[in-house]
């Protein structure tokens, strides 16, 4: 892409930023995500595998983006193409990654939850995404955990206890979406993906996602020094945004 739109990228989040947590994107946004495409280079960067994102954005997400970064850009696509992906056990070593999972396992069989239903820990490239109420429950049953989360902060305690009881093994615990966090080494959150994007020497990166504050999965980006961050709380004023900065 020719003159300053080739020179800026917008990255953007999925769940909360670009669509509702979890739902697919409306048509609407993807047509003014496809808009901001003849004006700047446009990617996406999610906590969750590339599967779930192409649920979210659509089969053909790869084509829809400039760059589709699933699991904080720990597996990446560049131009429809693949790039590269991490592997976490590789990284951690076995014996980490079991009494982590040990640990997880132990935690949730102790917490008393209204309901519970299957997948507590998914497995992904990059990272082990643990969920107390188990990720196959249905939308009200997320919901319902959800509610019961922001009062007994459930998820809050989970990880405060551990980072104590994991503290110096070179790990970090993120509180992301509605019903689960994710546990990865330091510094692959999703600034990761800003590495991949440095060869491509772009003036400015915006970065655009809702949950930005502190132990927020955006937290890290959204303050790079690399990156113009916002702060959106829909997917409505990441369009509105978006619209004051590219639209005039």
């Amino acid at each position: 892409m020719e003159g300053e739109g080739g020179s800026v990228l917008c990255l953007f989040d999925v769940d909360g930023t670009l669509t509702a947590p979890r739902q697919k994107i409306t048509p609407e946004m993807a047509d003014f995500l496809q808009a901001l495409r003849q004006k700047v280079k446009v990617g996406v960067v999610g906590g969750s595998d590339f599967e779930k994102i192409q649920e979210q954005l659509g089969e053909d997400v790869i084509g829809k983006y400039d760059y589709v970064f699933p699991e904080n850009g720990l597996v990446s696509y560049k131009d429809g193409k693949f790039l590269e992906k991490q592997s976490i056990q590789d990284y951690m070593g076995e014996d980490l990654l079991q009494d982590l999972i040990n640990y997880c396992l132990s935690y949730i069989a102790k917490i008393k939850l209204p309901r519970k239903r299957g997948t507590f820990i998914e497995f992904r490239n990059g990272m082990l995404n643990v969920s107390p109420v188990g990720r196959s429950c249905s939308q009200g049953e997320r919901m319902e955990f959800f509610e019961l989360d922001k009062r007994e902060q459930i998820r809050d305690r989970f990880v405060a206890d551990l980072r104590r009881d994991f503290a110096g093994k070179g790990l970090t615990f993120s509180i992301g979406g509605q019903i689960s966090f994710d546990v990865f080494p330091n510094g692959w959150d999703k600034r990761y993906c800003l590495g991949i994007v440095a060869q491509d020497n772009f003036e400015k990166i915006y970065f655009f996602g809702d949950k930005t504050m502190p132990g927020g999965n955006d937290y890290e980006i959204y303050t790079d020094p690399r990156t113009l961050g916002h702060s959106v709380s829909s997917p409505e004023q990441t369009r509105e945004i978006c619209k004051a900065l590219f639209f005039k």
